[in-house]
């Protein structure tokens, strides 16, 4: 369910701007009557223009409110397809990103991140080097031991080089004092 926009909060506390109204008499009485505000709106909003969207008389208008907004956003399944700048590798290169949005929440960062597979890796590796850090801070063994791992060297520049990843300078070690 979609949450309630402020929108909707302000409905509650002041009646909308737009107001359509008509006099119906009753007997020798007249009385104003308001017509809701409903508005209409046609278009392909899939981003897919791939898909033939149907003749206009067989399209439906969908009435959309807050609480059935995700099933219809579903079924119109928006979709986005563009390339961006890599900046996680540096240069002038680009990367394709397809973005497909079922619900609100495939807008909020951590969905986005889940489509796109090179964030989705990295977030994963922080993860991954958050919960190492959770479980040294909670044992003395495993801290030892990533101590004297990370002191030696010839075993730090070996594990470098079979993750294919430049090793660290000797006189380097900034790993102290931050995250």
């Amino acid at each position: 369910m979609a949450k309630s926009s402020i929108q909707h909060k302000l409905d509650r506390v002041r009646k909308p701007r737009v107001h359509i109204t008509y006099d119906v008499e009753i007997g020798d009485a007249v009385v104003k009557k308001e017509l809701p505000f409903v508005m209409g709106v046609m278009g392909d909003f899939s981003g897919n223009p791939t898909k033939k969207p149907d003749s206009l008389s067989k399209r439906k208008f969908a009435n959309i409110d807050r609480d059935n907004f995700d099933d219809v956003m579903a079924k119109i399944s928006p979709e986005l397809n563009m390339r961006v700048k890599n900046t996680l590798e540096g240069g002038d290169k680009e990367m394709g990103v397809q973005l497909n949005f079922k619900s609100m929440e495939d807008f909020e960062p951590g969905k986005v991140v889940e489509q796109v597979p090179a964030l989705k890796a990295l977030l994963e590796s922080r993860n991954k080097l958050r919960d190492l850090l959770t479980q040294m801070d909670q044992s003395e063994d495993l801290e030892a031991l990533m101590e004297q791992v990370l002191s030696d060297t010839a075993k730090v520049q070996a594990a470098a080089g079979e993750l294919g990843v430049e090793a660290p300078s000797a006189g380097g070690d900034d790993s102290e004092g931050g995250e």
